[in-house]
């Protein structure tokens, strides 16, 4: 896996069992963050540790707005490589903390400087974290700490999505950064899709959003489709929405 030989006493490879949103490993080639190269302005290659491994590459962040999502925190280290973020939530509710995944160990650095500037208009700290903690935090992920497993949405929220009218659009929040067009495939197995029905949006960064459009072949297979809300995919809960051709194309635009 990506993080094959960094330190704090555990094999990288577990990470592929734990948290299966991690993008393919450096040295394989180009990952949806871009070619190793452009990451070395930030960082390094792992051969300038001389003598001992390099550290595992994550920031925990403390004071994040409630209603923050994993695009804010990209934007936040814009021009870092981000692997993955994790939210924290304590009691069923999120406790305004995070860890955040980098490409590479020596981006810490540059993820460090943003300590104490803002997120909307809550100032955000950033600290170093361990591969010890961060695995802490997907167990209690996994056990129910999340809302998204143990705090049902309110009934009039389900309502609400219920009685949207259907285009054969729909929205989908919450992929992981690593998904491609043929996972969401999977994830709708049970429809005929094509990959030119699916558009993962991007941000002004190239970089995805966590949000994709598919295009079902009519409105009743859309509505149909709606079973899989909050369905996962791989580890990630996803949640669909019913959309429309023009919401579609604004959120392409905006990624152009």
């Amino acid at each position: 896996m990506f993080y094959r030989g960094y330190g704090d006493g555990a094999d990288g490879r577990e990470m592929g069992s734990k948290r299966q949103r991690l993008v393919p490993p450096y040295d394989q080639g180009p990952s949806f963050y871009g070619a190793p190269s452009s990451s070395f302005i930030y960082g390094a290659p792992p051969y300038a540790y001389v003598g001992q491994p390099p550290p595992f590459p994550v920031v925990r962040l403390r004071g994040l707005p409630f209603d923050c999502t994993e695009t804010d925190v990209a934007e936040f280290f814009r021009g870092l490589d981000i692997v993955d973020v994790l939210f924290v939530h304590k009691g069923g509710k999120f406790s305004g903390e995070a860890f955040c995944v980098l490409g590479y160990p020596l981006q810490v650095d540059f993820a460090l400087q943003k300590n104490r500037q803002n997120i909307g208009r809550r100032y955000v700290e950033v600290f170093r974290s361990k591969r010890q903690e961060y695995y802490k935090a997907i167990a209690n992920e996994v056990s129910g700490g999340s809302p998204r497993r143990s705090v049902p949405r309110s009934k009039s929220y389900d309502e609400e999505k219920e009685s949207a009218e259907h285009t054969g659009v729909l929205r989908l929040r919450g992929l992981p950064f690593s998904a491609g067009k043929d996972d969401i495939m999977e994830f709708f197995k049970d429809f005929v899709l094509s990959e030119e029905s699916i558009h993962i949006t991007m941000n002004s960064e190239g970089r995805p959003t966590g949000e994709a459009f598919v295009e079902f072949a009519n409105a009743e297979d859309s509505k149909a489709a709606m079973t899989k809300d909050r369905m996962t995919l791989g580890r990630r809960y996803i949640e669909l929405f019913p959309s429309s051709v023009e919401e579609l194309e604004e959120a392409i635009s905006r990624g152009r």
